[in-house]
């Protein structure tokens, strides 16, 4: 397959002086000569303009559990139709993905497929929504947004798995048409950002902001607590309250194990007690919904009431068992509201992980 082949217009970019196209969909600015891709990989300058190189492609689709996005305060218990491209905006030494998302080869992408026929899948799959993951949507950004105007037309949410690296501009398009994100934070020092990801902190910081402030995109955030990198307390401390003082105190947040992977296989897994200590710094600097991942625990799984600590929606392993939840999302014990995006009945999806072509859906 020639990548000439699947060139689509992109949004946001410049001619400089030299001849050469910059790049403005995120803090990289890529200055590109013809023919040259950005480090994405998947955006590039062909005759004078940026074009897409991916859009209406995907590495292949599957239908997951929200909760593996994760998303744990968003339409709790049900089906995702979740899909990526090829390539990414960072340079993550540890990516978990990185044969998807560090690859430059665009046979890569194996199945095809139009917005319309996404969004038609998806709704006869019975899935509630549809996630852009995998890789980082913010590079396909027209593909992502013209999915998700399809989406809506027949009623399907879209969620965003994203870091959050885009520019001022795109990143109000982006969002504009999202419903859900789960962004990472994946550190909240400089020195991370630039040494393990070859990005900067504080656009991240910025994204977090606006889509919390100047959005109705329901948000939670996901941090990979990598031994001796970002994992010490006194970080965590840090990063848990400026959520609480500049976003708010309902945004969830979720602490994951690292497994080596990558160019990061020297080193350990994170212990479980270092994703509990997070978990537990979190809740004493007033995080109300906080959480462990990537390990068995169904304590640090599960969402309780931040007013009288009743478990609200109980989870083993994406499998849902307690739901203490009025049909209007407040506790039944206390009727304190439970910050989030919640249907009446929970969804019974469980922890399945279904693969799905799409073909299949294109008469």
């Amino acid at each position: 397959m020639n990548i000439e082949d699947n060139l689509f217009p992109g949004r946001y970019w410049h001619k400089l002086e030299d001849g050469r196209i910059q790049c403005d969909l995120c803090p990289r600015y890529c200055k590109l000569h013809d023919g040259q891709q950005g480090l994405c990989f998947v955006r590039a300058n062909y005759n004078d303009q940026i074009m897409s190189t991916t859009y209406g492609r995907s590495s292949g689709y599957c239908i997951d559990p929200i909760e593996k996005k994760p998303l744990n305060h968003f339409l709790p218990g049900t089906p995702v139709l979740s899909f990526g491209t090829a390539g990414c905006n960072l340079a993550c030494k540890f990516c978990q993905n990185w044969d998807i998302s560090k690859s430059r080869e665009i046979d890569t992408l194996a199945d095809a497929a139009s917005p319309e026929l996404i969004a038609k899948a998806a709704k006869k799959l019975d899935c509630k929504s549809v996630a852009f993951t995998y890789n980082d949507p913010v590079i396909f950004l027209e593909y992502a947004v013209d999915v998700a105007k399809e989406c809506k037309a027949l009623d399907i949410k879209t969620v965003a798995v994203t870091a959050g690296y885009i520019c001022e501009e795109p990143r109000e398009e982006f969002f504009s048409h999202m419903d859900a994100a789960n962004v990472d934070l994946k550190a909240f020092t400089e020195r991370f950002y630039h040494k393990i990801t070859g990005s900067h902190l504080q656009p991240i910081l910025d994204t977090l902001v606006y889509i919390k402030h100047h959005t109705d995109v329901w948000l939670e955030l996901t941090t990979l607590l990598i031994p001796g990198e970002n994992d010490s307390e006194k970080e965590i401390n840090e990063m848990t309250s400026w959520v609480v003082e500049n976003l708010v105190p309902d945004v969830p947040m979720h602490f994951s194990a690292f497994h080596p992977d990558w160019k990061m296989t020297n080193y350990p897994s994170t212990p479980s007690s270092t994703l509990k200590m997070a978990r537990e710094t979190a809740l004493k600097n007033g995080v109300h919904y906080a959480y462990t991942g990537n390990i068995h625990d169904e304590d640090g799984g599960s969402t309780y009431c931040h007013q009288c600590g009743e478990k609200l929606i109980g989870q083993d392993w994406y499998v849902l068992s307690d739901w203490n939840l009025t049909p209007d999302g407040k506790c039944n014990k206390c009727q304190t509201a439970c910050a989030g995006v919640f249907e009446a009945e929970p969804g019974r999806w469980g922890a399945k992980r279904q693969p799905v072509r799409l073909a299949d859906f294109a008469a």
